[in-house]
């Protein structure tokens, strides 16, 4: 089954990262793909992605939207007291070591969010997927940048106006960019990090070895150097960058 999503369906989005038991990644991805994407759709939440970390091996990253916070708590609740979870919670459960890394994000300003293409279809492989498309190869990374309180609008304003047009030049595709979501989380039951004030962008790249040309682009040049200097005062402490390989049913590639 094939499903179109827009960004406008996801103002309000959760970064996930799940420490897994070592060995345990291809069962969970196997589950999640087979399992939870339609399951979770069908209450009207949108599984954005799901992702290998290519720098830890048992680390599970994914992204869900939802339309505001009270739609979340609605889609949560159907999905997590509802048949599909039920049957599936405990093979998926032992999976995992911690489950709680969870931000809570919004677009960083009008028409940040994803455009999404179409997902493959339950059932496709990596192997006939990469047979299909070379682009199966491709990355996605995600960069979090921890920010100091009331720091969010500034930093996003400079990083619209400066950073995006050297991230574009330098043959990245930039996907998403997303402040932190302040609002009360309005299902307890599932834990995020309160008190987080973090500016997130959001990137695609051909392959790794794309991304590693596009960091010493960016390191060579003034004007990035001008960037980072500019926003030192918004900063309260270093950026963390993830690199992510798509599974092969993920909408974001």
């Amino acid at each position: 089954m094939d499903l179109a999503r827009n960004e406008t369906a996801s103002p309000v989005v959760e970064l996930r990262q799940y420490t897994l038991k070592p060995g345990r990644r291809e069962t969970l991805i196997d589950l999640f793909d087979r399992e939870f994407i339609e399951s979770q759709e069908a209450t009207g939440m949108t599984i954005i992605g799901q992702f290998r970390d290519l720098d830890r091996p048992d680390m599970f990253v994914w992204m869900r939207g939802f339309e505001d916070m009270q739609a979340r708590k609605e889609a949560l609740t159907a999905f997590y007291d509802g048949p599909i979870w039920a049957a599936h919670k405990d093979a998926a459960n032992t999976t995992m070591i911690d489950s709680d890394d969870v931000l809570l994000l919004r677009p960083a300003w009008p028409g940040a969010g994803f455009d999404l293409s179409r997902r493959q279809r339950v059932g496709v492989t990596d192997a006939e997927k990469s047979h299909k498309d070379s682009g199966l190869n491709g990355i996605v990374a995600i960069e979090i940048h921890h920010l100091r309180p009331g720091a969010g609008a500034d930093f996003a304003g400079r990083f619209e106006t400066h950073a995006l047009p050297l991230i574009e030049a330098s043959a990245a595709k930039p996907l998403a960019s997303f402040v932190s979501e302040h609002a009360e989380d309005s299902f307890p039951r599932l834990p995020v990090r309160t008190g987080e004030n973090v500016f997130i962008s959001v990137t695609g790249f051909d392959s790794a070895e794309a991304h590693a040309r596009h960091q010493a682009v960016l390191a060579a040049s003034p004007a990035w150097q001008a960037f980072r200097l500019g926003v030192q005062g918004d900063l309260a402490g270093p950026a963390e960058t993830l690199r992510l390989a798509p599974t092969v049913r993920s909408l974001l590639r």
